[in-house]
């Protein structure tokens, strides 16, 4: 009898165990112990964060910078981004017919889509970017003597004042290619292109384009003395 009462007492045991461990609510346990378990909370990196379990704002610097936002910007040429916000990028020629007829159009635009009041932001970049980039075969001053083609590896790199170019045409060639230079759209972004295409053309082409006719009547003192900054263009 007392073993009975023993079994019947294990069975109940057994049967309350087992039924409160399946049922009850699951959305809603009776006590919790690591709530971001149960809740967790998923930053939106458009919002303002927030403390999920008090009212105390984020004073994280970076995010009060920000507005409060905890989605930050990457860091300066660590992630390609159009910070000019220049689309431009025309469609790549297919042929060489379509790329000399990109060329010629690209010979009629005289200015770029940068912003008039950056010339000369844009123009020390441009500078810092053909010194890094062109100028091992062009050379620092634009003549086509850099190291590469003085060391006999190269031969061929035009001097600018002699070529024919505006700052559309060589914005151009630098995304296009020219002959046997390749196309560094790669290596540089459409702005930065825009830059260096200001930079070569400031610098290396408009003071020999502006340049008095020997012809003129004007003294050689005059021409000398001209500011170089009248030279310069660049988006009206």
């Amino acid at each position: 009898m007392k073993n009975s009462i023993l079994k019947i007492t294990a069975i109940f045991g057994l049967t309350t165990v087992l039924l409160n461990s399946c049922g009850g609510p699951k959305d809603n346990p009776p006590l919790v112990y690591f709530p971001d378990m149960y809740f967790p909370v998923a930053y939106d990196p458009l919002m303002k964060a927030k403390d999920a379990y008090s009212d105390h704002e984020n004073e994280i610097p970076a995010f009060v910078a920000n507005g409060g936002a905890t989605g930050l910007s990457p860091v300066v040429g660590s992630v390609p981004q159009n910070r000019d916000g220049i689309v431009s990028e025309e469609t790549l020629p297919k042929n060489m017919d379509e790329y000399n007829a990109g060329y010629d159009a690209a010979k009629a635009v005289t200015a770029s889509p940068l912003k008039a009041e950056n010339l000369e932001k844009d123009l020390a970049r441009g500078k810092s970017l053909y010194d890094k980039t062109c100028s091992a075969c062009h050379g620092t001053g634009g003549d086509g003597q850099g190291p590469i083609v003085l060391s006999g590896a190269y031969s061929g790199v035009p001097k600018y004042a002699d070529r024919e170019i505006t700052i559309g045409s060589i914005h151009y060639v630098l995304t296009n290619g020219r002959n046997a230079m390749g196309s560094y759209a790669g290596q540089l972004n459409v702005g930065d292109r825009w830059r260096v295409a200001l930079y070569v053309y400031n610098t290396f082409k408009a003071p020999t384009a502006n340049a008095t006719p020997a012809a003129a009547p004007a003294t050689t003192e005059t021409t000398s003395a001209a500011p170089a900054t009248e030279a310069k263009t660049n988006a009206k």
